[in-house]
């Protein structure tokens, strides 16, 4: 009976081990495709967490299968109104947890689960949670909007030569 109890329990430990390491081994790169949002972001040597859905503070990212790549802050109003600010359209590249968006030096992203990502940029740690459930036309508007504010290469080049030389 005792030996039957030690066997019984080297397999229940033997499964837990082998589905907990299955369940990290399951993460892989195309999870990052799709639409995240901010959870919370902490700079280095401050105490205040930011962010999140409690404080009317959020921003989007949206990570398409070919490299497309968007963000914006979303600000709730006291009014309840929203506000959509983009903040760049671009690329981005992941490959074996490294990360780099718009062709900046990359940084390590670590995925927790296929739902949540932790990452860092300067001297910001953040955390994101996937939103499978965002309806595709808040998707495609924001992520359009983000396109539009992109400024054209003549206007671009036209700024550069009256205004920074």
């Amino acid at each position: 009976m005792k030996r039957m109890k030690q066997l019984l329990m080297t397999m229940a430990l033997l499964m837990c081990a082998v589905t907990a390491n299955a369940q990290t081994a399951s993460v892989t790169d195309r999870d990052l495709i799709g639409v995240w949002t901010l959870e919370w972001m902490q700079y280095d040597g401050e105490k205040k967490i930011m962010g999140g859905k409690t404080t009317g503070y959020t921003q989007f990212k949206y990570y398409g299968p070919d490299g497309e790549y968007a963000c914006a802050e979303i600000v709730l109003t006291r009014k309840g109104t929203v506000v959509v600010m983009p903040h760049e359209y671009g690329t981005y590249t992941f490959k074996n947890g490294i990360y780099s968006e718009m062709g900046r030096p990359a940084s390590e992203l670590k995925m927790t689960d296929k739902t949540h990502f932790r990452g860092r940029w300067k001297n910001r740690s953040d955390s994101w949670v996937k939103q499978p459930n965002m309806p595709e036309k808040v998707v495609r508007y924001i992520v359009d909007y983000c396109k539009l504010k992109k400024t054209p290469a003549d206007i671009q080049q036209s700024i550069k030569q009256s205004m920074f030389k």
